[in-house]
């Protein structure tokens, strides 16, 4: 399920956020691919995941769809790839031993700020405290394992979409 969190209206006190999962309406693969053949959608992604069978999992899915999958084990290895490269987007495990995906997270915010909207977060912990409080205060959008592999690609649209329109117009 991805948790989305929108922007509060000021006027309004009560929490905007909602789920949006396989009961959702979500865009059909064969669209999604034919936007990435275009070039619309992400094309790198950095997954930072410590369990190494759903890893290797997550990164075929997503190379047979046409993206350049660069892994890390943890968040002090993401750290690394961060500062290596820019990713077009980032999964990123929560819970993750010695460096979680909050650190992570503030790691990336104080090394490379831009790239915070490109994150995607998973858990399979639903309802701990800390981390609800979390995604609901970056705003963030989160994947609950298990997850069925549209939910993913239609996660990664929702990062590139709101990179595209974020992304400073060209004027000739």
């Amino acid at each position: 399920m991805i948790k989305r969190t929108q922007a509060k209206d000021p006027s309004k006190k009560e929490d905007e956020s909602h789920d949006i999962g396989s009961s959702a309406k979500t865009h059909d693969l064969d669209e999604l691919e034919k936007k990435l053949q275009k070039g619309l959608a992400a094309k790198t992604i950095l997954l930072v995941e410590d369990d190494k069978d759903f890893s290797a999992m997550i990164q075929t899915f997503l190379a047979e769809h046409g993206y350049t999958v660069v892994q890390a084990r943890n968040g002090a290895q993401g750290v690394k790839r961060i500062l290596e490269q820019d990713f077009d987007v980032i999964l990123c495990d929560m819970v993750m031993p010695n460096f979680p995906g909050d650190m992570f997270y503030r790691a990336v915010q104080l090394t490379k700020a831009h790239l915070c909207e490109r994150f995607i977060f998973m858990t399979g912990h639903h309802g701990e405290e800390h981390i609800t409080n979390f995604i609901r205060e970056i705003k963030g959008l989160m994947l609950w394992k298990p997850f069925p592999f549209h939910v993913l690609m239609e996660a990664i649209k929702t990062i590139e979409v709101k990179r595209k329109r974020s992304a400073p117009s060209k004027r000739i």
